[in-house]
């Protein structure tokens, strides 16, 4: 889906089109999550959008599409899921056979962490969610650190669109470029702000 394509759909129905599009690209991995969350958020600041409904409607959209995907794993297995993608379906996705073996990899190496930082990895957000159904991680854990990685990185970009306003689309490349970095400083803050919480309950 090209980025004027995308652009037009959040532009013209706001919330459901986050939804729909974050759904579908954890599903159509070539669906680029970070064009559609930094326009999402550039909106906040140039029609009746605003943040919080923009992070809830990304969260929403990123969570029903990893269930999808989490569910796929569960009904297939790695043998099944590379025939599928060696054929026409592999080819519209953009996706073959050895992206799943990676997102397998990834997900044997770090195990729940691949849940939760692989939300923000090309490929691997889409596809983590597949080995996990396949092992039947547990579904209630499976839901918290997808929604816990999905909601630090949809946060981020929405914020980098807001505050970049004109300049949203020139940021993208920024994104891309120092893509770990934002991770590291998300995570950080993040975990700040749960532990000032923590004491200020505990005070």
């Amino acid at each position: 889906m090209a980025e004027s394509q995308i652009t037009e759909l959040i532009t013209q129905y706001g919330y459901l089109a986050i939804v729909f599009l974050l759904a579908l690209e954890n599903v159509f991995p070539p669906i680029p999550s970070e064009v559609v969350l930094v326009f999402a958020g550039y909106l906040t600041i140039s029609s009746g959008l605003n943040i919080p409904m923009t992070i809830l409607a990304a969260c929403l959209g990123a969570f029903i599409g990893a269930i999808i995907l989490y569910g796929v794993g569960k009904l297939l297995s790695v043998h099944q899921l590379q025939k599928v993608l060696a054929g026409r379906i592999g080819r519209v996705l953009h996706l073959k056979g050895e992206d799943v073996v990676k997102a397998g990899s990834f997900f044997s190496k770090y195990g729940g962490k691949a849940i939760f930082f692989g939300r923000c990895v090309p490929v691997v957000r889409s596809l983590v969610s597949i080995p996990a159904g396949m092992v039947e991680y547990p579904f209630a854990r499976f839901t918290v650190l997808t929604l816990f990685g999905t909601l630090i990185w949809n946060t981020v970009l929405i914020l980098v669109g807001h505050y970049a306003g004109h300049a949203w689309n020139s940021m993208l490349a920024v994104v891309d470029e120092w893509l770990i970095v934002i991770l590291v400083i998300a995570v950080i803050i993040v975990a700040v702000f749960l532990v000032i919480t923590w004491k200020r309950k505990r005070a």
